[in-house]
């Protein structure tokens, strides 16, 4: 089974904790982020069994370290978070962070191309990240920032990333232009068979469900052990 189509795959996790701690990223991507902090990251992934940890490329070598090259993942962000870099640096940083053991890779898509309408140059960028992370057998997420762009131009920014090899296409990076909505994540589901990340101002267990409901097979936050313990709790309470 390819990458791209087991990514698309289990988009309605059970009601359980575990379920949706499988699909969570536990993110850390704040400038002033400590080393201390990303090893408490990576302690909690592991303790409660979350998808990946998802940090800034200075901390990947220290998240592989911890976290032994095994489950959970290491990702890293590539062209963050404005995406207005060359294409060629963007492939350049995901090599580099794969070396130092990264197995998922989310980059920000040249948003100035996509409004501009120069679509080849959306997917050139696209697939000259995709080639190289599907080279080292890793993931490839591609932000959209769906808050900076029309209707029409999400649409559009969906199909150019799923034609250049994109294994999700990710609703925002959290700093710019808003966060996930439930209906970005609708439309983004409707347009692409890939995988949809939610990840942008998800901070409850109510939030990580409306994202689930929608669509969404994978949630970026920073708030994932207290929405894991929100529903540790819910059904510790109804027995």
């Amino acid at each position: 089974m390819s990458s791209r189509n087991s990514a698309a795959e289990g988009r309605h996790p059970a009601e359980s904790w575990q379920g949706i701690a499988a699909i969570i990223d536990h993110t850390s991507l704040r400038p002033e982020a400590t080393p201390d902090q990303i090893i408490r990251l990576c302690q909690e992934a592991r303790e409660f069994g979350f998808a990946s940890v998802m940090v800034n490329a200075c901390y990947v070598e220290l998240a592989s370290r911890q976290l032994g090259g095994g489950q959970p993942k290491v990702g890293a962000v590539v062209g963050f978070p404005f995406g207005a870099t060359l294409t060629s640096v963007k492939a350049f940083e995901a090599t580099e962070c794969m070396k130092l053991g990264a197995r998922e890779v989310d980059m920000v898509m040249s948003l100035g191309a996509l409004k501009a309408g120069h679509r080849d140059l959306v997917v050139a960028d696209i697939r000259g990240v995709a080639e190289v992370v599907h080279r080292q057998g890793a993931l490839l997420k591609v932000i959209l920032e769906m808050g900076l762009l029309t209707n029409d131009e999400k649409l559009l920014a969906c199909q150019l990333s799923e034609e250049a090899g994109a294994d999700f296409v990710k609703t925002s990076t959290g700093f710019l232009g808003g966060g996930a909505t439930v209906e970005d994540v609708a439309l983004m589901r409707r347009a692409v068979k890939i995988g949809v990340k939610a990840s942008g101002g998800i901070r409850t267990l109510a939030d990580a469900r409306a994202m689930i409901q929608a669509g969404a097979n994978r949630l970026g936050t920073s708030s994932g052990v207290p929405i894991v313990r929100e529903l540790q709790g819910a059904a510790s309470g109804a027995k």
